[in-house]
């Protein structure tokens, strides 16, 4: 009886030891992958819920332009004189600082 208690014993060791490298792998994993993507998502949402008029915005297909209007899924760019396109909010891809040269 006290020799299978002992197996079992080592068995569950032998279990936790097998399992404890898994587990340093996920733990790895998610902090160099997982959490810094969902920091990401969760910052371009952000930029993209507080887009207004007036904004300069680089899409990322490259294109810089001033946002004229905002829609619920479309923002009204102009891009050049007398020149506007509607962009999917989607497809902003970064607010440009006040000073920053474009258009």
């Amino acid at each position: 009886m006290i020799a299978f208690a002992l197996l079992q014993g080592a068995g569950m060791t032998a279990l936790f030891v097998q399992l404890l490298p898994i587990a340093a792998i996920v733990l790895i994993f998610y902090f160099l992958v997982i959490a810094p993507a969902s920091k990401q998502r969760k910052q371009t949402q952000e930029m993209l819920a507080a887009l207004k008029k007036g904004d300069r915005v680089v899409t990322s297909g490259g294109i810089y332009g001033t946002i004229q209007g905002v829609e619920t899924d479309v923002v009204h760019l102009k891009i050049a004189e007398n020149v506007k396109v509607r962009v999917a909010r989607s497809a902003i891809a970064s607010v440009l600082k006040p000073d920053s040269s474009g258009d």
